[in-house]
């Protein structure tokens, strides 16, 4: 089974895809209220769009001769979002194990090795720790979207835009708890720092601390290369255990993005030339996406740049 040896920490490059809201909403015009993707799952017509933007990436990684590693759909798929949205604890239950059955669908004979990942997001905003769980309380909230997960057939699950520490930890719990892998993804503000002001190697020994290192790898997203480049110590420990990248395409802060109507959607190649600039520094590294503004376009700049530096 994959989930006894993750195919992405045998040091082959998989890419993952870029920012499937920023995607959607403003180069197919989908409306996504609360920017939750995982309304597009309630009918043929949402499902059909979302395989079709997974397909760039598969194609791509076809291209590019790399495995791919995909998130479904349901990084809002949780009890306070879902409320949001009129879905009952059933609902997102059906929702979760239809975007574990979606994804898993893509896999074919001919195509790339694909990695499922169940996606998992914060109780709260991405952006902002205004509002923040213990550790316990984390783990009660975010364990039934986990046993879901895993019982739906996923291979690892992935907690993304975490803002805090201890709402991952709670996400590592329930993940180990239902028997699958966990990847823990950081945001990180202009500074470098988390929402919560709190370092990223500060966040990452944390959780490592609390959870005995069952983490399967940690990773950066939802911030510009520029924003965390100088948060990376060459050689330090806990700089090992970022195995991931997924950076906004624009150099703006958080706060400019959430006031922005039009997308910013940078120049896919200079992101791919600050990728391969950060490739010294992130030996553990062996997957490669984007997060807010990206697309096929950035992730294929991404890789190529990334494996033109080894």
């Amino acid at each position: 089974m994959i989930r006894e040896s993750l195919p992405q920490l045998e040091g082959e490059l998989y890419i993952t895809d870029g920012g499937m809201e920023t995607t959607l909403i403003f180069h197919h015009g989908v409306d996504l209220p609360h920017f939750a993707s995982f309304d597009l799952l309630k009918d043929e017509a949402g499902r059909q769009l979302l395989r079709d933007y997974y397909a760039s990436y598969v194609d791509l990684a076809r291209e590019l001769e790399v495995g791919l590693l995909l998130d479904t759909p349901t990084w809002r798929a949780n009890p306070d979002w879902g409320a949001k949205l009129g879905y009952s604890e059933e609902a997102l239950e059906q929702v979760n194990r239809e975007g574990v059955r979606l994804v898993d669908g893509l896999r074919t004979a001919d195509g790339p090795p694909i990695v499922v990942s169940g996606c998992i997001g914060p109780r709260g905003d991405g952006y902002q720790a205004s509002s923040r769980m213990t550790a316990s309380e984390a783990t009660r909230y975010h364990a039934p979207q986990a046993e879901t997960l895993a019982t739906s057939g996923a291979d690892m699950v992935s907690a993304l835009t975490m803002t805090y520490a201890e709402e991952p930890t709670g996400i590592v719990h329930a993940a180990t708890a239902a028997g699958i892998p966990v990847s823990i993804s950081f945001t990180v503000e202009t500074d470098g720092r988390l929402p919560s002001g709190q370092s990223l190697r500060d966040a990452i020994e944390q959780v490592d601390a609390e959870t005995d290192g069952s983490v399967a790898y940690f990773m950066i997203n939802c911030a510009h290369p520029t924003h965390f480049a100088d948060a990376i110590e060459a050689g330090e420990p806990w700089v090992d255990r970022i195995g991931g990248l997924r950076a906004n395409a624009s150099a703006k802060s958080h706060a400019e993005l959430d006031e922005s109507e039009s997308l910013d959607d940078g120049d896919p190649a200079e992101l791919g030339d600050l990728y391969a600039a950060l490739r010294p520094r992130l030996p553990a590294v062996t997957v490669v996406g984007g997060c807010c503004g990206t697309d096929h376009r950035h992730v294929g700049a991404m890789c190529r740049s990334w494996s033109a530096a080894s």
